[in-house]
């Protein structure tokens, strides 16, 4: 499994945001700004974020986009399944039940899966607010 370039510019620009939106609807140019990421590549993103439900979308003057729910609703591994797709480490856990013809015989099946669990209960551990906070207690611990 490897995360793409569209899947982490997705978390930082979540995180730009969360970071930024109590000011009101964070604009994609900002959001460009700070993280040095195209608008046009932040645009793709936003597109499949709001499909998705995690963010809305207002236009105009003050428009821009905002989180739908608070951080600590989104979990890491929705963001990336957002965007990746699958984070399954192969593609036979990509349905369930397996599909495989070979599954019931698989000697390395339950590698693949442990994998995945590990995988899984990891990025479920974490939300966009755990990441926010650490930033801010690593910010407080270099301010020191």
């Amino acid at each position: 499994m490897k995360i793409s370039t569209k899947g982490r510019y997705a978390m930082r620009m979540l995180l730009d945001m969360a970071q930024h939106q109590s000011q009101g609807a964070v604009a994609l140019k900002d959001i460009a700004a700070r993280q040095n990421i195209s608008k046009k590549y932040l645009e793709q993103i936003a597109l499949v974020l709001s499909q998705a439900r995690i963010l809305h979308g207002s236009r105009g003057h003050q428009g821009g986009y905002r989180l739908i729910g608070e951080p600590a609703q989104y979990t890491i591994c929705d963001i990336l399944e957002t965007m990746e797709g699958s984070l399954h480490p192969v593609a036979c856990l990509d349905q369930a039940p397996n599909a495989c013809d070979r599954c019931n015989g698989c000697e390395t099946l339950y590698i693949w899966e442990g994998l995945d669990q590990v995988i899984r209960s990891y990025l479920n551990s974490m939300t966009l607010q755990d990441v926010l906070d650490k930033m801010e207690a690593s910010r407080k611990k270099t301010d020191a």
